[in-house]
């Protein structure tokens, strides 16, 4: 008998899959990780780069995935053939939405604009309190670093609060940023308004 799912963890990354093979070990490693520890992977349902990696990682251990994916990607095949639990939504802001609603903890891995839009636009429903739930940057090889440094920079010069430090909290392997979801910390802050 399947162990019951601890829950839904959204994952934002790359579907790029012209990068450095350790971005995509690492990716690989966390969905294989977050299906041993029983927890559900929901990312954006492509079927390259981070998104495919960390999609065979956690089938490949026997875990759950869900894809949530824009009906115009579908109509260009970029949808992974190996998953068996698709959301197709209308547009881009909507898929947001549902992988928002559905998480009970969110991880960044590595990315561009999309990723990076992603984690902005969560970080800023957990700041305006609309998003509750635990964020965690994975920050393989400190790809990160120059992201944290700007909000620590945006801290510094007063266009954030301290407290605004404690929206997300840092990882950097798969195995610290699971960890992270068992200790189910999720740090109360100051809210902007």
């Amino acid at each position: 008998m399947k162990e019951e799912i601890r829950g839904n963890i959204c994952v934002f990354c790359a579907s790029s899959a012209n990068i450095d093979s350790r971005y995509l070990d690492a990716a690989r490693e966390l969905g294989g990780l977050l299906a041993r520890e029983g927890w559900r992977c929901v990312n954006g349902g492509g079927a390259v780069g981070l998104m495919g990696a960390l999609t065979d990682g956690a089938l490949d251990a026997g875990g759950e995935v869900t894809g949530v994916i824009p009906k115009f990607m579908v109509d260009n095949g970029w949808c992974y053939d190996r998953l068996d639990d698709v959301i197709i939504t209308a547009d881009m802001h909507q898929r947001k939405q549902m992988m928002s609603e559905m998480a009970d903890a969110v991880i960044a891995l590595p990315g561009g604009v999309g990723t990076l839009e992603e984690l902005l636009e969560t970080l800023t429903w957990r700041q305006l309190g609309l998003v509750k739930v635990p964020v965690i940057i994975l920050n393989t090889m400190g790809y990160y670093d120059p992201l944290l440094a700007m909000l620590g920079h945006a801290i510094d010069e007063g266009f954030m609060k301290e407290s605004h430090a404690r929206l997300w909290r840092v990882a950097a392997t798969p195995a610290e940023a699971v960890a992270m979801l068992a200790d189910g910390e999720s740090v109360e802050f100051e809210s902007k308004y």
